[in-house]
């Protein structure tokens, strides 16, 4: 799907170069071919004059005066240019950035340096790019965003027809480009709501069967609509924040004849295995988002880690689902990969055995995404292991039927509010989003190098990777997700 067209000058909406057209998630999907497709370099000089001068954009080695080339396999290729929040040590103030190759992008200061000089559209709103999150810049719309995108990816290209705006001006590099290593990242979005859905059926299949059977494995309202709760907004935190063990009230012994609950450090912490998509257009309340609109009220997706104690999980869930269980903490990747970019990466999901409502109904079978997922392990003695992979297309609902089922009442999103996915799980034991499917409710251990692991240890570090494609020059990644877990508190009561 092409992006939305603009009103306004065709300078407003810069032609790629023709190196750059037939990259995936940069032109149409249409208008590519597998052939065409070839190795895109970023356009920028070593600012250095000296062909054996350490070049602050390529460090690693002498770098002569040639375009500086994403390193293979980045997840931050041309093709994806995902949007994030970042501060340096020069400058503290967080502002809005863009990930290219392992380097970001300073749109404050490419923005100061006239850098969308050659994109009239923009330049009324510049100042978005100043601010502490991506919420003034989502609440412009999809359109903007796809514009903005391809006028970077244009600057960015080795045959740029912008070549005054950066390629030609070495001086301005160390100024506008940071490397990754030397940024901090912050959350991108200020987060209003957090509503966790549950609509990976493997998982809600694997889980049915452990505390139900087979036969009632599954609710019977699962496949009629996407299940979902209202998650904690304020303990939403970015990929590398430590995750405190928490307290809770749980059954030491769920068997005995005797349940007493007891309040001390929980024993059965788990991750899942999540996406999570942002909102950019709000809906006013009292009118709900038509399915066909919805994925024009999404911004990009993330990584999510929605951290659970399942031992605190089974003692207060019923009757009205997850509270203590899931608010202290839920981990995202910090860089946000546009839905444009996502575009050719669409795919079907699991089928719906189910007559759907037409309010949930889409006309495209390809809703979600083929997203390489992937959870390492490693543990605090330095013990790690690939634990699980997973894929995007393991979902049997999608984010714009979760967004249109959610303001089906009148319900208003705001720019920035969280959709989370639920656990992806595939269909095989190695595809298991969570401790809790792996070890079969806590039976069986898994193996982490040398290691076993039922539940999660203090110490330990839980990583989320994903990745859309297999061609190393046009990767269109999320890069990681992290969070290590500390030793409990010692409240004293």
């Amino acid at each position: 799907m092409a992006p939305p067209a603009l009103s306004g000058p065709t300078r407003d909406i810069p032609r790629l170069p023709l190196a750059a057209r037939h990259q995936p998630g940069i032109a149409s999907a249409a208008s590519w071919r597998p052939h065409e497709v070839g190795v895109v370099r970023h356009a920028l000089r070593c600012p250095r004059h000296s062909p054996s001068a350490v070049c602050r954009l390529h460090p690693h080695h002498a770098c002569p005066s040639l375009v500086v080339h994403h390193p293979r396999g980045s997840h931050f290729s041309l093709a994806n240019l995902p949007f994030g929040v970042i501060s340096t040590a020069a400058a503290h103030s967080p502002r809005v950035a863009v990930a290219i190759g392992d380097h970001a992008l300073d749109l404050e200061a490419f923005a100061a340096n006239n850098g969308f000089s050659a994109l009239s559209t923009i330049q009324p709103h510049q100042a978005v790019f100043s601010e502490p999150s991506l919420n003034a810049f989502a609440a412009l719309g999809r359109p903007i965003h796809a514009v903005v995108r391809r006028y970077l990816q244009s600057v960015f290209s080795e045959d740029t027809e912008f070549p005054d705006v950066l390629k030609n001006k070495p001086a301005l590099h160390a100024q506008v480009l940071h490397p990754l290593e030397d940024v901090q990242c912050h959350l991108p979005f200020k987060i209003g709501d957090y509503t966790d859905f549950f609509v990976g059926l493997n998982h809600a299949y694997n889980c049915g069967v452990m505390f139900r059977g087979p036969e009632n494995a599954l609710h019977p309202n699962y496949k009629n609509l996407p299940v979902g709760y209202h998650g904690r907004a304020s303990s939403v935190v970015p990929s590398g924040t430590p995750i405190r063990r928490p307290h809770g009230q749980y059954l030491p012994n769920p068997q005995a004849g005797d349940q007493v609950p007891t309040f001390a450090p929980i024993k059965r912490l788990d991750y899942e295995l999540e996406l999570g998509a942002f909102v950019c257009k709000p809906n006013k309340l009292g009118e709900p988002v038509p399915i066909a609109e919805a994925e024009d009220n999404l911004f990009g997706l993330v990584m999510l880690n929605d951290w659970s104690a399942r031992d605190v999980q089974s003692w207060e869930y019923i009757p009205l689902g997850p509270f203590n269980a899931k608010n202290f903490g839920s981990s995202i990747s910090t860089w946000v990969v546009l839905m444009d970019a996502l575009e050719p990466f669409k795919a079907k999901g699991i089928e719906n055995d189910k007559e759907i409502l037409p309010y949930l109904q889409q006309k495209d079978d390809k809703t979600v995404y083929d997203i390489q997922l992937k959870i390492d392990l490693k543990t605090k003695s330095g013990n790690a292991s690939t634990v699980a992979t997973s894929n995007g297309r393991h979902l049997l609902w999608s984010f714009p039927q979760c967004l249109a089922h959610h303001t089906s009442t009148g319900c208003n999103l705001q720019t920035g509010d969280l959709l989370g996915s639920g656990t992806i799980s595939g269909t095989a034991p190695a595809e298991n989003g969570c401790l809790l499917e792996q070890t079969q409710g806590g039976k069986q251990s898994i193996k982490v190098g040398s290691e076993e692991r039922i539940f999660l240890q203090d110490g330990d570090e839980v990583t989320f990777t994903g990745v859309c494609g297999t061609d190393e020059e046009a990767l269109v990644g999320f890069g990681t997700v992290s969070g290590r877990i500390e030793p409990a508190l010692s409240l004293g009561y």
